[in-house]
């Protein structure tokens, strides 16, 4: 082959600056601190929500598994210590209220059905 064939070639397949600008930008867009910030404004938050039975908060039980925020609306989900748990609709009132007082729109706490496990939280009994 030729020099000239040879650089071609280098040339074809090497990435352009345009390029690699384009997925640099793209990784960077990926975290948004605002958005961070407002995630853990809203834990701050619910750390004001505490389980009656165990006197620990929801974030320090890893009850929350998610924070989705969005535009108009945003979703919580989290897990109960029990399936039953008696205090269950007193907790998601008090999650739902923390969290909208910190947003400024509607929140919905969904459940998930995945168990607890205080391991999660670094408890061992």
């Amino acid at each position: 082959m030729s020099d000239t064939t040879q650089a071609a070639e280098a040339t074809a397949t090497k990435p352009t600056d345009s390029t690699a600008t384009t997925e640099t930008s793209a990784a960077v867009a990926a975290f948004d601190p605002g958005r961070r910030a407002t995630e853990l404004a809203v834990l701050d938050a619910l750390r004001g929500v505490v389980d009656p039975e165990l006197g620990m908060d929801v974030v320090e039980l890893a009850l929350i598994r998610q924070i989705i925020i969005g535009g108009e609306s945003s979703e919580i989900k989290m897990v109960l210590t029990t399936p039953f748990c008696p205090y269950a609709g007193s907790m998601v009132q008090q999650i739902k209220d923390a969290a909208e007082s910190v947003l400024d729109h509607s929140v919905k706490v969904t459940l998930l059905a995945e168990r607890w496990d205080p391991r999660d939280a670094g408890l061992m009994w």
